[in-house]
């Protein structure tokens, strides 16, 4: 890196859309442009993005990107990447060209053979090598329908024509010009393919799902060069690529969850909470999963992770179907606006429950109102409900999983509602620490780049650049909190029952 280098220039390709996101050497956020693409459903169940379209609105966010900030290329140290996770695809090695579109992480084309696997006795093979639940949400059951289902795909494969990858190891593909066929420890280990003790694809898994040794990627750390961009796509000039994350890795990497014991939970639409766990593997409580959290400096950091399916849009619920609030902005006010929850509930499971406990059956539960419910009282219970969720997950963590928490990091818009991050606290029995982040998960990616190229010396000089914007600390008595989270319960049982 030069001197005049001021910048790493991150790609976040997401679910719905590209950021280009320059950061400078403070960590903070120059300039960002988005790109939508569409979203493709051709049968019941089936979700799937056109990786051609993404890889053409990542250059045009990265164009206008610079352009509008009126950045030399020459400024830009670095490309880091973040992608969604378990978003798949197949494309052909000569030509450059898919061979069908990209099935996303929220796909359920690979249920039957899920379904099938779980039927012979496959769960424990599956857990033991990779971690993970056998679930369509990851990505090797997509694979196996692709190469069972589209006409001669299993036999350019076996003919070695073929690359498969998630969403990173095409962009870097396409940005290297087809030079680089490569992935990071933490988007590999969300296939359902790779396994995290020997930190290899694994012989047993590919074979299981029918697919070819030769059409898997290179697996990496993150703070590596994965390598150079071709200079006629990048601007005529060639850009080291590095910081290949996830999008949950790289928002625990970005808020410094650094050590076990420290998580991090990321409220969006849905919840991904994540907790440190260190350097060794551990069995993860039943509902939910161990993952590699990243790779760096030749080491691998573990965790255990929960998804919650129904987090921030429960108050989109409020607001667009119930029609109780105008804006989100006011739920919290009408929730300090009542003393208690008055022994309302509401379970939010409109989809089902994520972790822990993976019920699809289960169905949203308003319980416990007595004849004085208010508005009031029931926006209350639907904040509370996020709260609820998370604890689900953290207790677990910790009472089975044998790991500590030490602190919760928060990111994400319901966080800047503060009933409900003192909720938090109070329920958790901890400290909870809202981070003035922002994009969260390509910090995390630009971090790691910034340490491959030497933008940043090392994990000390990264901590040095983190602001805290508040820290909430327990205030209920602890009597009181578990009254609460026994109401809970009681709850979430009537919701299975549904």
């Amino acid at each position: 890196m030069n001197g005049s280098q001021q910048y790493i220039l991150a790609i976040d390709q997401s679910t719905f859309a590209t950021k280009a996101i320059v950061f400078n050497k403070k960590g903070k956020v120059g300039y960002r442009t988005t790109v939508g693409h569409e979203q493709y459903y051709p049968q019941p169940g089936f979700v799937e993005h056109d990786p051609v379209e993404i890889f053409e609105n990542t250059m045009m966010a990265m164009h206008h990107v610079l352009e509008e900030k009126k950045i030399s290329i020459d400024d830009i140290a670095a490309i880091s990447l973040t992608n969604q996770r378990e978003t798949v695809m197949v494309w052909d090695k000569n030509t450059g060209k898919p061979v069908y579109n990209a099935m996303v992480w929220q796909c359920q084309r690979g249920a039957p053979y899920c379904h099938e696997l779980k039927s012979k006795g496959y769960d424990e093979l599956i857990k033991s090598k990779t971690g993970l639940l056998i679930d369509p949400y990851f990505s090797a059951s997509s694979l196996h329908w692709l190469m069972q289902n589209v006409e001669g795909v299993k036999e350019r494969a076996v003919a070695g024509d073929l690359l498969l990858g998630t969403m990173d190891t095409w962009l870097l593909w396409k940005l290297t010009g087809g030079k680089v066929h490569a992935t990071d420890y933490s988007n590999a280990c969300r296939t359902m393919l790779f396994n995290i003790h020997t930190l290899q694809w694994d012989s047993e898994l590919i074979d299981l799902f029918d697919l070819e040794r030769n059409m898997f990627p290179e697996v990496r750390y993150s703070d590596e060069i994965f390598g150079y961009s071709d200079p006629d796509v990048t601007f005529g000039k060639a850009l080291p690529i590095a910081g290949l994350l996830g999008d949950s890795h790289g928002a625990l990497f970005g808020q410094n969850c650094f050590s076990p014991g420290m998580a991090k939970a990321t409220y969006g639409t849905g919840s991904s909470i994540m907790l440190n766990i260190g350097n060794e593997s551990l069995d993860a409580p039943e509902g939910l999963v161990t993952s590699i959290g990243y790779g760096m400096n030749n080491q691998i950091h573990y965790v255990f992770e929960g998804n919650i399916h129904c987090t921030g849009d429960t108050i989109n619920w409020l607001k667009n179907e119930v029609q109780l609030i105008s804006d989100p902005s006011e739920t919290e006010g009408l929730a300090k606006s009542v003393n208690d929850n008055n022994g309302v509930y509401l379970v939010p499971a409109f989809v089902g429950l994520g972790a822990p406990y993976w019920d699809n059956e289960a169905r949203a539960c308003l319980s416990g109102m007595p004849r004085n419910t208010t508005k009031a009282h029931i926006v209350r219970a639907a904040l509370e409900s996020i709260a609820y969720q998370v604890n689900d997950l953290i207790r677990l963590m910790e009472e089975r999983g044998g790991i500590q928490l030490q602190e919760l990091r928060v990111d994400g818009g319901p966080t800047h509602n503060n009933f409900l991050m003192q909720f938090q606290s109070d329920m958790l029995n901890h400290e909870v620490v809202r981070s003035d982040i922002e994009e969260v998960s390509a910090l995390g990616a630009t971090y790691m780049a910034g340490l491959a190229t030497g933008f940043w010396k090392d994990l000390q000089e990264i901590g040095s650049l983190r602001d805290v914007d508040q820290v909430f600390r327990p205030a209920m008595m602890e009597k009181e909190t578990e009254k609460l989270y026994a109401g809970w319960q009681k709850a979430v049982e009537r919701a299975r029952l549904s």
